[in-house]
């Protein structure tokens, strides 16, 4: 059993809210998984991530029924968010390397298993929204183009959380008479089954409701605006220009404008909108590359990770096919 656990890779996508493992053969069959929490480094420490990661990476080997003897595999791509700078890389590899999982590592940042996961080749560009947002492309000769993803201080906007602060505090200034009136006051204090807005507010500041609840306004937010409301609507067209603005840089920087690049959305945000949202993202991003292709990743992340590594050790193309076939949400 030692010598057939080698020959499997272990694949790791770690995003802000949630974690996926999954046990991978050589020719593509998913013997194992496991799912928990978020593990970004920058959330929980480098010690914090590494632990969470080999609890679960245990129990994905538990789940394939194999031995945990290290090394455990041929080889470990791990793909996590909060890796934005290189030394975030190199001190993770490090940390994780220590843990002998298996005779090689790679780490990455997460937003580039997303385009790998939704592209055909892992060149393009990819787009994710989840609690926050980011994009990153690849080239074909190999140029990479990212941003940090940090938050404000590093010029981001549009994350779920964001987008759910954005719904939550137009309600408020509704209520209260500072801003326009919108379908958004009655719908939020409906979410958290409260009288009013304000009572959400006081609940929030006296942490009786916890801040990761605004994140869940972000789908609240979409429904309104799909229903017509104006102020909705305006925040819904701000985060598809910026969705579209984070793609036409990557493009230009990579000079991909003229090519026929693939253009792949995903994260909890961009998977749950509706189409027209797809649509208007879509046209904006074929103004700056008319010959590029767009879609919404219909794999999970931690499949583009698996993928990393079936081409690290040489896996022939019909195990990734067969590995995205098997994967492929309905």
């Amino acid at each position: 059993m030692t010598a057939g656990s080698r020959d499997v890779v272990v694949a790791i996508d770690g995003g802000n809210s949630k974690t996926d493992v999954l046990i991978v053969s050589r020719d593509g069959r998913v013997l194992g998984q496991s799912r928990g929490p978020g593990a970004s480094p920058q959330n929980i420490g480098v010690d914090g991530s590494v632990s969470a990661l080999e609890k679960l990476v245990l129990e994905a080997l538990r789940d394939a029924g194999l031995p945990e003897e290290r090394p455990f595999a041929t080889h470990t791509s791990a793909y996590l968010a909060g890796l934005d700078f290189p030394q975030e890389e190199e001190i993770l590899h490090a940390a994780l390397a220590a843990r002998g999982w298996s005779d090689t590592l790679i780490v990455g940042n997460d937003t580039l298993a997303l385009l790998r996961a939704g592209s055909s080749d892992g060149t393009g560009v990819a787009v994710v929204c989840g609690a926050g947002i980011n994009g990153a492309g690849v080239s074909a000769d190999g140029r990479e183009h990212r941003f940090p993803a940090l938050g404000k201080i590093s010029g981001d906007w549009g994350g779920g959380y964001r987008l759910g602060e954005e719904a939550l505090w137009w309600a408020v200034r509704a209520e209260d008479g500072r801003g326009p009136g919108t379908a958004l006051q009655t719908a939020v204090a409906a979410h958290f089954k409260a009288s009013s807005v304000l009572e959400v507010v006081r609940r929030l500041h006296f942490e009786d409701l916890h801040t990761d609840a605004i994140h869940g306004l972000c789908p609240l937010l979409f429904t309104v605006a799909a229903d017509g409301d104006e102020v909705a609507q305006d925040v819904v067209g701000r985060f598809v220009e910026e969705v579209a603005v984070l793609v036409a840089v990557i493009l230009r920087r990579l000079e991909l404008t003229e090519d026929t690049p693939e253009v792949i959305l995903g994260g909890g945000v961009l998977t749950g909108v509706g189409a027209q949202v797809i649509a208007e993202i879509e046209r904006r991003c074929l103004k700056v590359a008319p010959r590029a292709s767009i879609s919404v990743v219909d794999v999970a992340p931690v499949v583009g990770a698996a993928l990393f590594a079936l081409d690290t050790i040489g896996a022939p193309d019909t195990a990734k096919s067969a590995l995205k076939a098997a994967t492929k949400r309905v």
